[in-house]
């Protein structure tokens, strides 16, 4: 009978000792867009508005595959005490710049 296997860190690589703590995560991201602009709905009709939402997808050239990983991504594993500690300070955090990163 053998012992608990060693685990990868998902951050760093590091591998982390079967006996040392490790956190497990799931992380997912997912894309939200407020697409109807009250002020765009031309004249006051939101029906109309998506329709033409509608038609501007459909002739678009994006990829499906593409715009779902644009508005969905998920990831899960493990990861070592010290890249628990660097994610936990990121993301608890508040930030002053709202701008792109």
């Amino acid at each position: 009978m053998t012992g608990p296997q060693a685990k990868t860190c998902a951050t760093c690589g590091r591998v982390i000792a079967a006996h040392a703590v490790y956190y497990r995560f799931s992380l997912v991201l997912e894309g939200e867009q407020d697409l109807l602009d009250p002020s765009d709905d031309l004249e006051g009709n939101p029906a109309e508005a998506l329709a033409a939402l509608v038609r501007r997808l459909d002739e678009g050239s994006a990829d499906p595959g593409e715009l779902e990983a644009q508005v969905h991504w998920e990831r899960t594993g493990v990861v070592c005490s010290e890249c628990r500690s660097v994610a936990v300070r990121m993301l608890s955090t508040p930030t002053d710049d709202t701008g792109p990163h």
